[in-house]
This record gives C-alpha cells, structure tokens and sequence, in this order.
C-alpha cells in the first residue's frame, strides 16, 4: 500500500476505544499467538465484520428504509453554494462518512442543510458541527 493509500484509508476510519474482560482479552492473545490473527486489531476487525456479515440482510433493509447512503457524502462550498443559489436544501443521511468541506461557513451550512444524520463518522469544522447542532440526530 502507497504512502497516499495508507491516508486515504485512515480518513475512512475512525478510532473506537473498548473494553473487554481479562478472560476475553487472554483468549484474543492466544490465538494470535497461535497466528490465526495478525494482532487484536486484526481479530476486533474480522469479529465486526462477521457481525455485519450476519445482519446484512437487516442493514440493507434499514437503510433502504430510512433512505441513508451508504459509503460516503461530501458537501463542498461550490456544492452548497448552488444548492443556495438554486433556493434548495438537503438533507445529510449517511452510514458511514458524512463529511462538509471545512471552507463552508456556519451561515452557508445553516442555509442548505435542512437535517443531519450520520451513523458513523461526521466530519465538519467546530463552528459548522456547532452551527448545525439542532438539526443532527
């Protein structure tokens, strides 16, 4: 993996901290010592991935269901500015990355954006998280 790569794939991450029991935590050690999983990073992530593997039928579902995209949206200033322009609003709905480009003012976000809803990670300047507050859910 490229230098470029590898930050790409950490701005499509996000840090979670967990605690797990010492008897858990022992049994995730010995098999990677016994090299079925590189580290405990390795073995969280294929046990999550599992769990989403079993419940796609039921994630495809409730994301149909509440009209959520999937992956990633970006909202640019340019972006924003023409919804403005056009008299439009949008709502943010994402399961995953919902990301506003940090050159969008707190005014401009207020103006375009009617709701936000991420399930994941939002990424935004302080005064537009701020400024956008009362309408995330």
């Amino acid at each position: 993996m490229a230098k470029g790569d590898a930050m790409a794939e950490v701005e499509k991450s996000e840090k979670i901290t967990i605690n797990v029991g010492l008897v858990d935590l022992g049994q995730i050690d010995l098999l990677v010592d016994e090299g079925f999983y590189a580290n405990r990073t390795d073995f969280i992530r294929t046990a999550i991935r599992r769990q989403l593997d079993i419940r796609s039928n039921a994630l495809n579902e409730t994301v149909a269901r509440r009209t959520l995209t999937l992956g990633t949206q970006h909202y640019s200033r340019r972006d924003l500015e023409a919804l403005r322009e056009a008299g439009h609003t949008v709502e943010l709905r994402v399961l995953g990355l919902g990301s506003i480009a940090e050159d969008v003012s707190p005014e401009l976000a207020l103006a375009t954006i009617a709701s936000v809803e991420v399930l994941g990670a939002f990424r935004a300047s302080p005064a537009v998280k701020a400024a956008l507050a009362p309408r995330t859910t």
